[in-house]
């Protein structure tokens, strides 16, 4: 009777490691570290922008247009403020910002390429390396950020740590999500002959 005893009052503690909260608190805390990575990514992007403004501008002073679409894109990121991966509204809000900065970013790098100079400077040529290297950390920053959430909401909802996840009050975190899928799975029009 003792041992039934003994046994029932440690099945609790038993169960309470297999319960899931440690994972659920390492993973969180790596979707945080790992968020920090993907905005500090974006902030060196964003630090660099006004760089490259102010070469083309030099070169292309007429090409008012775009120049003010690439301010008003880093405005609105400014503006933005905090963003935390727990509240889908304000990331997808943000990631929505990131994305208009990024194309008026392409498009001002599209229109240097009507000015040999320019593309011939080399503060251009350094400044268009950086930000090469800087998207291609964002792409890796952002693809870690996706797996470690992709990894917590599968704790979340699996069992027995859906049960943990529930009765503490943790649920799935939203994810980046790309803004047209339609629009990525149209392949686009190549035109060779002008």
């Amino acid at each position: 009777m003792r041992k039934l005893i003994l046994i029932a009052a440690m099945l609790p503690l038993l169960t309470i490691s297999g319960c899931g909260y440690n994972d659920l608190q390492q993973q969180d805390e790596v979707i945080k570290a790992r968020w920090g990575h993907v905005l500090n990514q974006y902030q060196r992007r964003f630090d660099l922008i006004p760089n490259l403004v102010r070469v083309v501008k030099a070169y292309a002073d007429h090409e008012r247009e775009i120049m003010e679409e690439v301010a008003a894109a880093r405005a609105s990121i400014a503006a933005s403020g905090s963003v935390s991966p727990n509240d889908p509204k304000k990331l997808e809000s943000f990631v929505q910002a990131q994305d208009r900065l990024g194309k008026a970013v392409y498009r001002l790098l599209a229109v240097s390429e009507n000015y040999p100079q320019l593309k011939a400077d080399g503060v251009f040529q350094d400044l268009l390396a950086q930000l090469e290297g800087t998207e291609n950390r964002i792409t890796y920053a952002r693809q870690k950020f996706i797996e470690s959430i992709a990894q917590y909401n599968v704790t979340v909802r699996s069992f027995p740590s859906n049960l943990t996840a529930m009765y503490m009050g943790y649920t799935t975190k939203p994810n980046f999500s790309v803004e047209s899928e339609r629009t990525i799975s149209t392949a686009p029009a190549v035109n060779l002959g002008k």
